[in-house]
């Protein structure tokens, strides 16, 4: 096991990742298995979910279970939970990390497409809250880390629907803390900038976004990479974090600010 530091130790803990499969996702199962956790992973593509198990398995020894889910689907996330519990017992710690979307202006953004951002990055995460909370509650711990974006933070053109499901995920983060810390439950957010994981570098792709132009915007002019993200979910899942509730930390690569060149 890597944890040297007791209050990152998470032996006899079991946490969920949802979009468990590749980025940021398999990225944090992997860090949280390697500090002690038993971890289940959910994602759609079974294929990407076995690749991580394995790896996650014969690097730290762990327990890795891989639970295909369609987090959009409330069925599929309610026995995502219930066979984390059957098969490993118990859960300590979510990971609400499935999201993503599509941009496009707002003037042509259909219904259909606004609905979906909401589905797949607020809802989601409701529901995973809902169903691993009847456990936290109950066991009176648990540690709750939603993944949002800079877009939850300043906007983003062409990501209105993006943007406003993200603020809301922010937001929902704050009231879970506020309404479930005084039964043990601690809930984080983490607002995630320009990282290079495997979907997002695709993504930009197909928008002809240029990573070196993106990585200029930043103050260390650089992209962030899946573990960077996953070291700060880290924290917010173990006890080295056990006094901060509904808080939002950025994790981008500092603020891109106007003004003169100094």
């Amino acid at each position: 096991m890597a944890a040297t530091d007791p209050l990152l130790d998470l032996t006899g803990r079991v946490a969920v990742v949802t979009g468990g499969g590749t980025g940021i996702g398999a990225a944090t199962a992997r860090l949280l298995a390697a500090h002690g956790a038993d971890v289940a992973i959910a994602a759609r593509t079974v294929a990407d979910l076995e690749q991580t198990a394995d790896q996650i398995r014969t690097a730290t020894g762990r327990h890795c279970l891989t639970v295909p889910t369609d987090v959009k689907v409330e069925e599929q996330v309610v026995h995502l939970v219930q066979h984390t519990v059957d098969e490993l017992g118990r859960i300590d710690i979510l990971v609400n990390n499935a999201g993503g979307t599509r941009l496009g202006p707002l003037s042509t953004l259909p219904t259909k497409g606004w609905d979906a951002a909401f589905d797949l990055n607020v809802r989601s995460a409701y529901v995973c809250t809902r169903e691993a909370g009847r456990h936290f509650l109950a066991q009176g711990s648990g540690a709750i880390v939603n993944v949002s974006s800079a877009a939850g933070v300043t906007g983003v053109k062409g990501g209105a629907h993006y943007a406003a499901a993200k603020s809301a995920l922010q937001m929902f983060t704050r009231v879970t803390a506020a309404e479930w810390g005084r039964h043990g439950v601690r809930a984080n957010c983490v607002a995630v900038g320009g990282v290079a994981s495997e979907r997002a570098v695709a993504a930009w792709d197909v928008a002809g976004l240029d990573q070196a132009d993106l990585a200029a915007g930043t103050p260390l002019g650089r992209l962030g990479q899946p573990v960077e993200v996953a070291n700060v979910v880290l924290f917010f899942a173990s006890d080295a974090s056990s006094y901060v509730t509904g808080q939002t930390l950025s994790v981008d690569g500092g603020p891109d600010l106007g003004g003169i060149e100094v």
